[in-house]
């Protein structure tokens, strides 16, 4: 918008158009907290006549009565508090921005270091103008002044302002403009604009006001210290997916690695025993081909962990029963799992379970020489209950609390405990294994 119109473009993506449509509702399983923000991290607020300048309007607009006032304002910024996604919070802002101030069309793009927008989302226009609109537009003209300037800008017709340089064919007639830079401290981390304010006489001047200007500074702000903790958030789960990586790593190296090496180490001794002693060596080549397998089992069930979980769009109960369905066709042991929808979890809860679940199938698919291994999940009060059972070798799990970190017992308290909740582990000698993970409701 202004002179162009984009789309939210997270880098290597496909655009996606935003809808004339009211702010996008809560995405399932994102309730989780953002991560807190350190001194260097939080956005600073205002000072001097614009702090006071903000504080006034806002209680001018608190004054205003429930309905045109408080309503409006705090509906607005729940409404960006709510989301962790920074493409969530972009489109949110722009459909409370635009529903708050009664404009046609509003739009936000977050710039990036080449002349562009890294991100950029509309509200207002249709999906048939969206797709005849074209490329996303760059940083020049009244967006480039917003952005490097970092200053308002309330203009009575966008298209005769001398920095205005056009727009694609397509794109929709615009001519009153109300435009505020989003602001984390001295850094511009975005531009936010209305167009077109919905009023009785068009063209009569700029239809937004002072008071129009104020309040979207208002948004601004907060709009700011949203889309940073989004930012901060999104972060935090590279980092925790680093992590994880890490730790898939470290259990590759001990347990493909020294597995290869044996495997190595027995053909050599076959192919030395083959001439002298033939039928040592025909038992070492079966050895050989017992350490490929188990080698291809390792490898196996650590590319399924590193594969998405894709919480977000399946929920616990379809990621599960995918991750088992993988399992049963990679292993010679029954896979199965029972479990029936229910009212999603806390994001953190959901892949505590999830992560549980693949751990303990892990340990029963490589340790206990079972036919069969089950995996359920219920509803228990407000929370839930998982259950991994196999009928295996089983094991006295007061020895193996002894043995620090064997069959991954530890690092599944750990996950448990994490997000409040318990792990009990039933076994005996001959006797096959459950392993129980009960968490609170959220």
């Amino acid at each position: 918008m202004g002179e162009g119109v984009g789309r939210v473009v997270p880098p290597g993506t496909t655009p996606v158009p935003a809808r004339g449509d009211p702010p996008v509702p809560h995405a399932r399983g994102r309730s989780a907290r953002p991560p807190d923000l350190g001194p260097k991290d939080r956005p600073r607020p205002p000072t001097g006549p614009i702090r006071a300048m903000t504080d006034r309007r806002y209680r001018e607009v608190m004054s205003q009565g429930p309905r045109s006032g408080l309503a409006a304002v705090s509906s607005a910024l729940l409404a960006m508090s709510r989301h962790l996604e920074v493409r969530d919070v972009l489109k949110t802002i722009v459909a409370s921005a635009r529903e708050l101030l009664d404009a046609r069309y509003a739009a936000l793009g977050v710039p990036d270091d080449h002349g562009g927008f890294a991100q950029f989302v509309v509200d207002g226009v249709s999906d048939a103008q969206w797709k005849a609109i074209g490329p996303l537009p760059r940083q020049h003209g009244i967006l480039a002044a917003m952005l490097h300037d970092a200053r308002p800008e309330r203009l009575a017709d966008v298209r005769e302002d001398p920095r205005f340089e056009g727009w694609p064919s397509a794109h929709p007639e615009m001519s009153d403009f109300l435009g505020l830079p989003v602001k984390d401290g001295d850094e511009v981390i975005g531009a936010l604009f209305l167009a077109n304010k919905n009023r009785e006489n068009p063209g009569a001047g700029c239809g937004f006001t002072e008071e129009d200007e104020e309040l979207l500074a208002i948004l601004a702000q907060h709009a700011a210290i949203a889309l940073t903790n989004a930012r901060l958030y999104e972060r935090s789960r590279e980092l925790t997916i680093a992590e994880e990586r890490s730790r898939l790593a470290h259990e590759l190296h001990d347990a493909v690695s020294q597995k290869l090496f044996s495997l190595r180490l027995t053909a050599q001794a076959a192919a030395a025993l083959v001439d002298r002693d033939p039928a040592r060596a025909k038992d070492e080549l079966h050895q050989v081909a017992v350490l490929a397998a188990e080698a291809a089992d390792e490898l196996r069930a650590a590319v399924v962990e590193l594969r998405p979980a894709a919480l977000d769009e399946d929920g616990l109960i379809a990621t599960l029963r995918t991750h088992t369905q993988v399992l049963d066709r990679a292993h010679a042991a029954r896979v199965t799992f029972t479990g029936s929808g229910f009212r999603a979890l806390p994001a953190a809860q959901e892949e505590a379970l999830l992560r549980v679940a693949q751990e303990a199938l892990h340990n029963a698919l490589r340790h206990s020489g079972g036919a069969h291994v089950d995996v359920s999940v219920e509803r228990r009060g407000g929370g839930a209950v998982l259950r991994v059972t196999d009928d295996g070798c089983g094991f006295d799990p007061k020895a193996v609390r002894h043995a620090g970190r064997h069959l991954g017992l530890v690092s599944m308290r750990d996950r448990a405990s994490g997000v409040g909740g318990t792990l009990t582990v039933y076994s005996a000698p001959g006797e096959g294994t459950t392993i129980e993970m009960e968490v609170p409701g959220g």
